[in-house]
């Protein structure tokens, strides 16, 4: 069984594969100051509470944006499953072109997005838009180039700077809403985030399309927590919620 996880600045979003189907999923808050000792007894503890036996777990594979969580999570997998696991890296085979400037710089994340984008959806050219503490757009070539893409706060982050750095503006729950005229400050507020993302997502698939895939248009893919809240606007083709955790499992086994 492989044990998939995708570590980022709000969450851990964990997975299990066996014979190539996705058979749990769970998430967990992150917190940057975690032992490999509390690590490796919520995995283990969370595996039991799936019905999966912890020691059955024979290939670990991570995906880590937040650099001070690495050397517990290396040591929680050594001391917990006996295993080193592969960690998304510089120098990792993933099959990608990446086109970036300084290719270092594009995020495990993304790269484990793009990457199982081009799985499920071979010879198509892509943007992937990933809805979580960031939202990020890529766009891939049907030729698997990453030409590179976009990063904005995301919607739970920009709802707590408001909530943070201004005097009167309380927290509020993220939905969408039914107008677009907010009558409360609630309402002005979920309004206002809600219409900001879609309009925003809108206009950069657009365009991006116009400038790099105006002779074949993309397949528009998103994933991530805050994904489906944004589904009804018809802004995507596909919404594939573990699309980084098939990444995941691709990259293990293109490294095998």
């Amino acid at each position: 069984m492989l044990l998939c996880l995708d570590v980022g600045n709000s969450q851990v979003f964990g997975g299990i594969f066996h014979d190539h189907e996705l058979q749990v999923q769970f998430r967990r808050t992150s917190q940057t100051n975690s032992s490999s000792d509390e690590l490796g007894v919520f995995f283990r503890s969370v595996l039991r509470e799936n019905n999966v036996e912890p020691d059955l777990i024979s290939k670990v594979a991570i995906c880590c944006v937040v650099p001070d969580l690495l050397y517990s999570l290396r040591a929680c997998c050594q001391k917990y499953f006996g295993l080193d696991p592969l960690i998304l890296r510089p120098g990792i085979k993933t099959g990608l072109k990446i086109q970036y400037r300084d290719p270092k710089e594009v995020g495990a994340d993304r790269i484990a997005d793009a990457v199982g984008a081009i799985k499920m959806f071979p010879e198509k050219n892509l943007i992937v838009a990933d809805f979580g503490t960031a939202t990020t757009l890529c766009a891939i070539t049907r030729n698997k180039e990453f030409l590179g893409g976009n990063i904005i706060p995301g919607v739970r982050l920009s709802m707590e700077a408001l909530e943070e750095r201004t005097a009167q503006l309380p927290s509020v729950e993220i939905l969408p809403p039914r107008n677009a005229l907010g009558r409360t400050t609630v309402e002005s507020i979920q309004s206002g985030l809600y219409w900001s993302n879609v309009g925003m997502v809108r206009e950069l698939v657009c365009r991006i399309t116009e400038e790099e895939f105006a002779d074949e248009p993309p397949l528009v893919v998103a994933t991530g927590g805050f994904a489906q809240l944004f589904n009804r606007e018809k802004l995507f083709d596909e919404v594939v919620p573990d699309l980084i955790l098939a990444g995941l499992r691709e990259i293990v086994r293109l490294n095998q």
